[in-house]
């Protein structure tokens, strides 16, 4: 069976006019009442999979990923690696929340794994 995606992000210099810009466009909630300021993304919409607009550090151009859920993040990094792909942030874990990792794919593309 095929994992499926389940989480989109935008990594932005300025994550809340980012948030406003999809917003607007989009008729978008985004809510940043949080201790990380990360923009928790509600489409509105059924069915569609949950999205977050996140702040740059600065060293980190502005991005666009998909998480794709998996049981053993590891593991996915390690078979990433096997057919071409690096690790860019290994397994971690934000509290409570969520334990993620991140890989490049061989056209550098970021892709997220999060662990379900």
């Amino acid at each position: 069976m095929g994992r499926p995606v389940v989480h989109f992000e935008i990594n932005a210099k300025d994550s809340r006019k980012l948030g406003s810009f999809y917003s607007e466009l989009f008729d978008w909630k985004i809510d940043y009442n949080n201790p990380m300021g990360y923009g928790m993304v509600d489409t509105g919409s059924e069915g569609s999979i949950s999205g977050g607009i996140g702040q740059s550090d600065g060293n980190t151009p502005a991005y666009l990923s998909v998480y794709v859920q998996v049981d053993d993040l590891q593991a996915y990094l390690d078979k990433s690696e096997k057919l071409g792909g690096k690790t860019l942030v290994p397994p971690t874990e934000i509290p409570n929340t969520v334990t993620f990792a991140m890989f490049q794919d061989p056209e550098g593309n970021m892709i997220g794994l999060l662990k379900g």
